[in-house]
């Protein structure tokens, strides 16, 4: 039998671990008048795209659904589709903004996938290039993001009047 080989991520610990009640990050920026504050680079009817405070790699963000839900099956049609085509908006985005050459997209449901809060459905996307995984994360414990979130947010947000459009909307309904 081959020796089983490990990638170690412990910055990942702190979700595994944390017990006890917690505000929902996405239910908090969903509330928000401030997406400069909380990193929201999109808002759609149902949906809205945030930046990952700890992202694996640069431009990682994840899309939810304005509704506190966790389960696949529990979207409503309308919230599914609109995910799906902010999806795709997103990463044209990526495509012209960051030159992504691929992407990983994931949706954890259940804190045993691996979800870090499991009680609001997201969907992570990931861009990935050539090349772009490297020594550091083995060796050094270190994984290097190129750019900070405020400078990626400049970068990916939609344009602020439409932004704050939205969010209007959203409030009143």
């Amino acid at each position: 039998m081959a020796d089983l080989a490990r990638l170690w991520a412990p910055w990942r610990s702190r979700y595994l671990t944390t017990t006890g009640r917690h505000r929902c990050v996405f239910c908090t920026a969903r509330r928000s008048r401030d997406d400069v504050r909380h990193h929201v680079i999109a808002r759609g009817r149902s949906v809205f795209a945030i930046l990952n405070l700890y992202p694996y790699n640069n431009g990682h963000f994840m899309i939810a659904p304005y509704r506190h839900v966790g389960a696949l099956e529990a979207l409503r049609p309308r919230e599914w589709a609109e995910l799906l085509g902010m999806t795709r908006r997103l990463l044209r985005r990526l495509r012209a903004r960051l030159h992504a050459q691929g992407f990983n997209l994931g949706i954890n449901l259940g804190r045993a996938a691996g979800a870090g809060i499991p009680g609001h459905l997201h969907v992570h996307v990931v861009p990935r290039w050539v090349g772009d995984t490297n020594f550091m994360p083995v060796l050094g414990t270190t994984k290097v993001i190129s750019q900070s979130l405020d400078e990626l947010f400049a970068l990916l947000a939609e344009r602020p009047r439409r932004m704050a459009r939205r969010t209007r909307d959203r409030l009143r309904r």
